[in-house]
């Protein structure tokens, strides 16, 4: 009588049925978009994150930041050094009313932050800061004096 023998990987079996599976080609945004997509969190949103564009010239950094839905009381930027941080605080209120009844209130109340480091440090002193539409422009001049420098290896 000949017995063969079948090769089983019971952890492969495991994830083919977890739906959170790693993928290492798909991003954290498609996983949580699909998880979004389950049907008891319908209607529940994410936070929106602050995405920005950092250009450098000889002079300064420029940051150009999307922050839509925001007043320019709730943006902080703060500076130490090299390291830059914006924080948006979010409030919102919603009610739904059918004549003299109210349906349905919400109210959300989060915050935004955003912290990254430039390779060179700021001239706080100097940075400038402005908001409009949604967009938070940063002006962030280079500290005179603090140019990096590469060492020789001997």
């Amino acid at each position: 009588m000949a017995r063969s023998l079948i090769r089983s990987d019971p952890f492969n079996e495991l994830v083919r049925l977890d739906p959170f599976r790693f993928d290492p080609m798909r991003s954290i945004d498609d996983m949580m978009r699909e998880f979004s997509l389950m049907p008891g969190l319908r209607g529940v949103e994410a936070e929106p994150r602050i995405r920005m564009d950092v250009e450098e010239t000889d002079k300064d950094y420029v940051v150009t930041a999307d922050i839509p839905g925001m007043k320019k009381e709730d943006i902080k930027v703060a500076i130490e050094g090299n390291t830059v941080s914006i924080q948006a605080q979010t409030a919102s209120e919603q009610e739904q009313k059918e004549g003299s009844n109210i349906v349905r209130r919400e109210r959300y109340l989060g915050q935004q932050y955003r912290s990254f480091t430039l390779p060179q440090e700021i001239d706080d002193k100097s940075a400038q800061a402005a908001y409009e539409n949604g967009v938070l422009k940063l002006s962030l001049p280079k500290k005179s004096g603090s140019v990096s420098k590469t060492l020789a290896i001997k």
